[in-house]
């Protein structure tokens, strides 16, 4: 009898093991996911849903009230890792469903948790890889859908499952599938990331209590269902860990508060910014009569914000982190919270028109070859242009370590000392001690 595709995944998922590369590069997702979690967990930065979501969950009292709590204060920003395969944010689910596993189960061993973590990703990669490419585009939040399953399977690692209660928690987690593109630039958005975690944590602790389902077909009927025609499941499983997904492509740490598809038009706009500067133009505002910027169609699918209200909705917005960029030369994260937008940015952002180039390849058919060149008019007739493509964009490298340290920086000294001496994981004592610091 052939095994099933959802029972040749959970026995793979249960049984390899990573080796210290994986470990080492699963550590720094565990830092970048700090950094951009501590500013809301502790209230440094406003954020709109943070009260809402800790009075509605408790998260003292439940290891799903938990995932919830921890899956949007590390998402509410939108600063967090990304995976191009998964096309989303995979470490915001798996962590904050495995740091409400750990308190709840006062199980706290560093390399069994990386390791549960590192098989999250893995699964995240190859589900996009299998979904294929019209998930997303037909309006599907991937973080949100996908999410659930490679949680729960970090999960099923994490609490080491028997291989049929995997597969029921697999399938779970499946059917609890859901979220929609249209909340980016809300609160909601960042929910799915916490929805995502607790539908993984209650699928896996139902399997562990012994709760039926089915133990087959349900992940090969979730790719059917979801994929649109052009899914692949036997990508799934091919070539299985060889490279594990957090080495390659690896996570995408992220150097601005802004969704993943501005960065390029960003970087495009430093550059425009520096040539005006060499070029003696100080006052952008009155030498720029207006700025176009082209992309393959489609590559605005994410940043769709045109006349962003807040920080919040200017993340999405190509035409508020061109103007940022051009007149500041970086993105605060002071620019991406839940405050009014600057006008003077605004009012150069209202010049800004989308020009997709409908040479280019659509997007949907490789988000690899996105690029995004930004042209600026002049008042004196002439033009600047900077094209800046995605995979330049990924090539550099972000610096996590101080993105942390930026993070740790708003905290009161004592609390920073506290998440600093923890994050080496190097002991069960620093996983105890950092789970306990999340847990508010």
């Amino acid at each position: 009898m052939d095994t099933s595709l959802t029972a040749e995944l959970a026995q793979r998922l249960l049984t390899d093991t990573p080796t210290e590369q994986e470990r080492a590069a699963a550590r720094r997702g565990i830092k970048d996911y700090l950094a951009s979690t501590l500013p809301v967990l502790f209230a440094v930065v406003p954020d709109e849903g943070r009260s809402a979501v800790l009075a509605t969950f408790d998260a003292a009292s439940s290891a799903e009230n938990r995932a919830v709590v921890l899956g949007y204060l590390s998402h509410a920003l939108d600063y967090d890792d990304y995976h191009a395969a998964f096309r989303g944010h995979p470490s915001t689910v798996i962590l904050s469903s495995l740091f409400a596993l750990c308190q709840h189960f006062d199980r706290y061993t560093p390399t069994d948790f990386l390791d549960a973590y590192i098989i999250g990703v893995e699964i995240a990669g190859r589900l996009g890889r299998a979904m294929g490419t019209r998930h997303y585009s037909m309006g599907l939040h991937s973080t949100a859908t996908l999410g659930p399953l490679a949680a729960a399977a970090a999960c099923c690692r994490w609490l080491r499952l028997e291989q049929t209660q995997t597969q029921i928690a697999l399938g779970m987690a499946a059917t609890q599938s859901s979220g929609l593109r249209a909340q980016f630039g809300s609160a909601v958005k960042p929910l799915h990331a916490g929805l995502a975690a607790r539908s993984a944590v209650n699928s896996v602790l139902l399997a562990k209590a012994g709760f039926p389902g089915q133990v087959d077909t349900v992940v090969e009927s979730f790719l059917t269902v979801f994929g649109f025609n052009v899914e692949q499941p036997g990508l799934l499983l091919d070539e299985w860990a060889t490279p594990w997904r957090i080495i390659q492509p690896g996570l995408e740490f992220k150097r601005y508060p802004t969704c993943g598809g501005t960065h390029s038009a960003a970087e495009a706009a430093f550059v425009l910014r520096q040539s005006c500067l060499e070029q003696g133009i100080g006052d952008i505002c009155q030498a720029v009569t207006r700025i176009e910027v082209s992309f393959p169609p489609g590559a605005d699918t994410a940043p769709n914000i045109r006349m962003p209200r807040d920080g919040v909705e200017a993340r999405f917005s190509l035409e508020y982190v061109i103007a940022d960029g051009l007149l500041n030369g970086c993105l605060a994260l002071d620019h991406y919270t839940a405050k009014p937008v600057n006008e003077v940015i605004a009012a150069l952002a209202a010049r800004v028109t989308r020009c997709p180039d409908h040479s280019a390849p659509a997007d949907e058919l490789d988000p690899d070859r996105r690029f995004h060149r930004v042209t600026l008019h002049l008042s004196d007739g002439r033009q600047l242009s900077h094209c800046v493509t995605r995979r330049e964009t990924v090539s550099l490298y972000t610096d996590v370590e101080q993105k942390l340290a930026m993070s740790l920086a708003l905290l009161p000294v004592s609390l920073a000392a506290q998440f600093s001496a923890t994050t080496s994981l190097d002991n069960s004592e620093q996983l105890r001690q950092l789970t306990s610091l999340l847990c508010i």
